[in-house]
């Protein structure tokens, strides 16, 4: 007989994680059994996360560095970023993991389960493993399907990445702002940048990152990151601490239609990544409060849980980098000088109005959008 919960969250990532904390901190469900299963202990640092909030945040106790300004660096500006009343916040992914994991061990009403689901059986509401069968009244789902790597129609910009954690023997780095975009290494015809976060004069994680509609051999990433380190940050010695490397979808692609009355995509699978940005963090916390909220309130699960305005913004700006990548330095460029980091982070968050909006996308036009809004129009 499968074991039975009234609630299975398929992938113990972040937000999985994030889901289970949310049920565990709202006494509605605290007589809800709920089971987290992943192949995986989560045991490793395997990427970092950075979002920006205002003032003090839920995951303070976690950061391993703020910053309240930051720079970007282009052929076409050099801008010093003013953050207030934001702060740019880092979190390592193992401490969130041994946080969330140590919080909800805490509670009997969860399960940590180690098992890969290969299958959901909808009408039996059952789960089907390498190991058991698992039984449930809903399930929460983070794995990616192979109808997006098929899918032919939607568009497809991949955030690829390599990154050093390196530290210097003397300082090297002014810790008090972090670089956003940095263009001055790149690879041609291409959105390519590094990205620095210095968490102190002598430490920093240095990422070498695209966004392309193609993927790279990991040498490439090696010759920018050393191209960097050595003529642009002038570093002769250094200590390689950590490597991390990763694939981010930044897509138009409709995960979310994947859901049903038994089964609610979350993450990456459910819409949840931003298009344009590919940020997840705190878009994750918003996702996580509404699905709470509605299932208290006894509405469908993943009701209002999308600003379908701004998928298509994205979509738009997506399909423009897809047919011609060349642009990203100029359209960024565009975007970080003519806006305030305050209106920039309130678009990104989908906070904003349709008269600010327009304002952003008049700021950063350039005559492919129209082509591609036509293109998404239809």
């Amino acid at each position: 007989m499968p074991q039975k919960f009234d609630y299975i969250i398929i992938g113990s990532g972040l937000a999985g994680l994030q889901l289970a904390l949310g049920f565990s901190e709202d006494p509605y469900f605290k007589n809800f059994k709920i089971a987290l299963i992943d192949p995986s202990k989560k045991e490793t640092n395997d990427k970092t996360w950075c979002f920006w909030e205002k003032g003090k945040g839920k995951w303070d106790s976690l950061i391993t560095k703020s910053w309240n300004s930051g720079k970007f660096i282009s052929s076409f500006c050099d801008l010093d970023l003013q953050l207030q009343p934001y702060s740019y916040k880092m979190l390592k992914s193992i401490d969130f993991y041994n946080y969330a994991k140590e919080l909800l061990k805490k509670n009997s009403n969860f399960y940590f389960i180690q098992d890969e689901i290969k299958n959901i059986e909808e009408v039996n509401l059952i789960a089907i493993g390498n190991i058991e069968t698992y039984k449930a009244e809903h399930f929460f789902d983070s794995r990616i399907s192979s109808a997006y790597i098929e899918d032919t129609k939607s568009t497809k910009i991949f955030q690829h990445f390599k990154g050093l954690h390196i530290k210097t023997p003397k300082p090297a780095f002014d810790d008090s702002f972090f670089t956003m975009m940095d263009f001055r290494v790149k690879h041609r015809e291409s959105t390519s940048f590094t990205y620095i976060l210095p968490t102190s004069p002598s430490e920093a994680l240095i990422e070498y990152t695209f966004f392309t509609p193609f993927l790279t051999e990991e040498a490439i990433y090696d010759e920018y990151l050393e191209a960097y380190i050595k003529n642009i940050l002038k570093l002769k010695e250094y200590e390689i601490i950590e490597t991390e490397k990763g694939v981010i979808p930044m897509t138009d692609y409709a995960f979310h239609k994947e859901s049903n009355l038994s089964i609610t995509k979350i993450g990456t699978a459910g819409s949840w990544v931003k298009g344009s940005t590919g940020y997840s963090f705190k878009h994750t916390e918003k996702k996580v409060a509404k699905i709470i909220s509605n299932l208290k309130n006894g509405k469908k699960v993943d009701h209002s849980l999308l600003n379908l305005r701004a998928r298509w913004y994205d979509a738009i700006f997506l399909d423009v980098l897809a047919r011609r990548n060349d642009l990203g330095e100029k359209l960024f460029s565009k975007f970080y000088k003519k806006n305030s980091t305050e209106e920039i982070f309130e678009y990104l968050d989908e906070e904003t109005g349709l008269e600010q909006e327009i304002k952003i996308m008049l700021s950063i036009y350039h005559p492919e959008f129209l082509r591609s809004f036509f293109r998404k129009l239809f």
